[in-house]
């Protein structure tokens, strides 16, 4: 709930930043100079892709979070028994140990898309988040056939 609330905050000072650099692209769209107009067109360009960006990542949470549900509901959560340190991780060694388990888990039924899922809890426990990303992804991509 914590993460959900952070993302909603972050996301809301980000769109209020947008909307004041927005405003500021107005105004420059209305110079008489055209490098001032030139520099509004960009200005409110910015906007526009980074409210997309926050709606890729808000979208692609969502959707991690309802085959989270899914998977926890089906009794197939992948990692139960690995020590958390003080800091909230997971100890490194039972992490490693889980990621060769999953691994091998992978290897065994790769068009399964729960594996896939599982690979990217584990190298998120491991601390490998882009990794972790590209394995959730190729699971919402198989759990939806495309």
């Amino acid at each position: 709930m914590q993460a959900k609330l952070g993302a909603v905050v972050m996301s809301a000072l980000t769109l209020m930043y947008l909307w004041l650099l927005g405003g500021k692209g107005l105004i420059l769209l209305t110079q008489p100079i055209l490098m001032g107009k030139v520099m509004g067109g960009f200005i409110l360009v910015l906007p526009l892709v980074a409210a997309w960006g926050i709606w890729a990542e808000l979208r692609f949470g969502m959707r991690i979070e309802k085959m989270a549900a899914q998977v926890e509901g089906e009794g197939r959560w992948p990692i139960t028994d690995i020590p958390i340190r003080p800091s909230g991780r997971p100890e490194k060694a039972a992490a490693e140990a889980a990621f060769e388990r999953i691994r091998n888990e992978v290897d065994q039924a790769p068009a399964d898309w729960h594996s896939w899922f599982n690979l990217g809890l584990a190298y998120d426990a491991n601390g490998d988040r882009r990794r972790a990303r590209a394995s959730m992804r190729k699971a919402l991509r198989m759990r939806s056939g495309k």
